[in-house]
């Protein structure tokens, strides 16, 4: 996922790649709020209308920690994303080397990887349920056949991942134009569906404040831990906006571009996330989003907008959805070839077509999320079980922050190229790495746990383990290539 941390040197603040502003950094947050889709109705149903305090708390530590991110990416501008930081930082200058510094950036690239591959599966069965509502017959039909709704998600699938492989076959152009679509397709409707809903008389503050937590709620020991569990589930949908402070080498201007791309990302997506969130509790009520748990926002839009307009608004959300597949089908391909590449896994999961697109990435990445939507009881299960990957990825990625601070000072780099954290932000990236490991995992187990039962456990975890004999698998093939081809020419060194 990454080359050298001392390739960090090398980029200069005229160098022909920096063409992004901060204005582009701000596109990539606009398509960030459609994640809190799965997420409306499972927060109400856990913690009641304090999922709007849930998702403020969620994006203020987006913020806190991509501020560390767009650090370590202004001052390691070949490593790519979260994954190359770490395996910059532990890793160090060794080449084909399989220490602890490769394993730790490895584990981190992989828990990565199926934090974003999940988002297929999530929204397949999404696009399902959406589809099912929407569609008179097939819902009669689902009224009376359980297993109707897990069809038509497997089917969705298919369809989707299908179309999208080949449609990107030939290559990935226009990847700027498909990221400002994205933006567009979801922020519309889930702006005009939430704000038709505060103005249209259907509002009720009561539905908030008199059901601020669930009845049984309390508390003590086991309460603070869902709690925990709770506002790691929710970085899964609210802290995705990192990618502004990822893409920090491209950026003309770091110094000045980073903060500003910062702050206002941190704003769209507060905003956003409050403004749904609110919309769904004050005109649904919990009673409203229990009953409408699957399509929380199909409901608002018809009791705001009528039949008509709700139908419109759902077909572009329905399309922004495909957008997002889209988005996490390519990333995951490419992050699989990435790890292949960089000799982490097996080669065959690293092989590109003739357009050098990682087919063997987006192949593996569509029929594993095909077994996730067999295996997984719901969009809401997948994703908590997901969360646990980027609890892992953050976890490692803040450490790592955390170590290369201490050679901060002696990096040589050109100092109008880095953006420039406070300095106590060592101790906040620390403090928010400890939250991340051990806490936000004992959280989301636990969680996991009491709500979906030791099956989706199992899967979050049997997907995050495999890496390891993978990981060791790889290491011993490619150990074993490198001493086959240093044989001969020690014997012809001797001869």
């Amino acid at each position: 996922m990454s080359r050298t941390a001392d390739s960090a040197v090398d980029l200069s603040i005229n160098d022909p790649n920096r063409t992004l502003s901060w204005r582009h950094g701000l596109a990539i947050a606009l398509g960030v709020p459609v994640l809190i889709l799965p997420s409306i109705t499972v927060f109400s149903s856990m913690i009641g209308a304090f999922a709007i305090v849930i998702w403020m708390l969620s994006v203020f530590q987006g913020f806190m920690q991509i501020i560390a991110y767009g650090e370590l990416a202004s001052r390691y501008p070949n490593a790519i994303g979260i994954p190359g930081f770490v395996q910059a930082v532990f890793g160090g200058e060794k080449k084909n080397q399989y220490g602890l510094g490769k394993f730790i950036g490895g584990f981190c690239a992989w828990n990565y990887w199926f934090t974003w591959n999940a988002v297929l599966s999530v929204f397949a069965i999404l696009i399902g349920n959406y589809l099912i509502s929407i569609i008179p017959v097939m819902n009669d039909f689902a009224a009376t056949n359980p297993w109707f709704s897990k069809v038509i998600s497997l089917a969705v699938g298919v369809l989707v991942f299908s179309a999208l492989m080949l449609v990107n076959y030939a290559g990935f152009g226009g990847g700027a134009v498909v990221g400002y679509v994205l933006a567009v397709l979801s922020l519309v409707p889930l702006f005009v569906i939430s704000i038709a809903g505060l103005f249209s008389g259907h509002f009720q503050m009561s539905n908030i404040t008199q059901h601020m937590f669930p009845t049984d709620w309390s508390w003590n020991a086991t309460g603070v831990i869902f709690f925990i569990g709770i506002l790691a589930l929710a970085q899964w949908s609210a802290c995705g906006f990192e990618a502004a402070a990822i893409y920090a080498p491209q950026y003309k201007k770091p110094r000045k571009d980073i903060p500003k791309a910062l702050f206002g990302c941190g704003l769209v997506c507060i905003f956003s996330y409050f403004l749904v969130q609110t919309a769904c509790t004050g005109v649904l009520g919990m009673d409203g989003l229990a009953a409408n748990y699957n399509d929380p926002m199909l409901a608002l839009a018809q009791i705001s907008m009528g039949n008509i307009g709700a139908i419109i608004s759902i077909i572009m959300l329905l399309a922004a959805m495909v957008m997002i597949i889209q988005t996490a089908l390519l990333g995951s391909g490419s992050a699989m070839a990435s790890m292949a590449e960089e000799g982490n896994i097996q080669k065959i999961f690293g092989k590109r077509n003739k357009h050098g697109v990682p087919m063997g990435g987006m192949v593996t990445v569509s029929i594993l999320n095909l077994g996730i939507i067999a295996l997984g009881d719901s969009a809401g299960s997948i994703l908590a079980a997901a969360a646990l990957g980027y609890v892992i990825a953050n976890g490692l990625a803040l450490f790592a922050y955390v170590k290369a601070s201490r050679n901060f000072k002696n990096q040589k780099i050109d100092d109008a190229q880095v953006f420039h954290a406070p300095k106590i932000w060592v101790g906040v990236a620390l403090a928010f790495g400890i939250i991340q490991i051990p806490f936000y995992i004992i959280g989301t187990v636990y969680l996991n746990l009491i709500d979906y039962g030791i099956t989706d456990v199992l899967i979050g975890v049997v997907i995050i383990c495999l890496f390891i004999p993978l990981w060791l698998l790889a290491r011993w093939q490619n150990l074993k290539k490198l001493k086959d081809t240093e044989a001969p020419v020690e014997a012809n060194a001797t001869t």
